[in-house]
Order: structure tokens, then sequence, then C-alpha cells
């Protein structure tokens, strides 16, 4: 079985997720948590990302968020600055 199909968490880590899921901010990040601790409950990734969330996701956006956690834990979940759109115009300083 690929290791991506899989995550095993310490209770530690199950708990940092909850408290991320629970009540962060964040509402990507809540997403994200929520993801998490359902395939460490034993979903497939694909699964999750077709019915396991409040709307469906690509499945490669899973796989990576989970590869993301299992290389840098809790901050490979946030969005990484110099992502999204540019600004079009900006003002002269």
């Amino acid at each position: 079985m690929p290791k991506l199909l899989h995550l095993e968490l310490t209770d530690e880590q199950c708990a940092e997720l909850r408290r991320l899921r629970d009540h962060d901010t964040r509402p990507y990040l809540r997403e994200r948590a929520a993801a998490l601790l359902k395939i460490a409950a034993g979903k497939i990734p694909a699964h999750v990302a077709r019915s396991g969330l409040l709307r469906p996701r690509d499945p490669d956006t899973i796989y990576s968020w989970l590869r993301r956690y299992q290389a840098e834990g809790l901050p490979g979940l946030e969005i990484r600055k110099g992502r999204g759109r540019k600004p079009a115009f900006s003002p002269p300083v």
C-alpha cells in the first residue's frame, strides 16, 4: 500500500488537528485538518475529496495536503506566501 494512502497520527498530532479543525479562524485550515483526520480514521483520500468535505475537491488536492502535512507538519497546511493572483495595478508610492 502506498505511503500516501495511509496516515498514522500520534495522540498529540490528532489533538492538534482537532483543535485546528474546531477552533482556527481560517476556514481553509479547518477544511484541511478535517480531511486529514478522516484519512487518519481510515477513509481513502479520493473518497474524502469527492464526498467527505463541504464541497467536492480534486483528489490530487487532498493528496497534496497529505504530502505536505507528512513532510512539514502543521505549517505545511498553511497557504504559502506568494500564492494567488498578483495585483494588476499597484499605486505609486
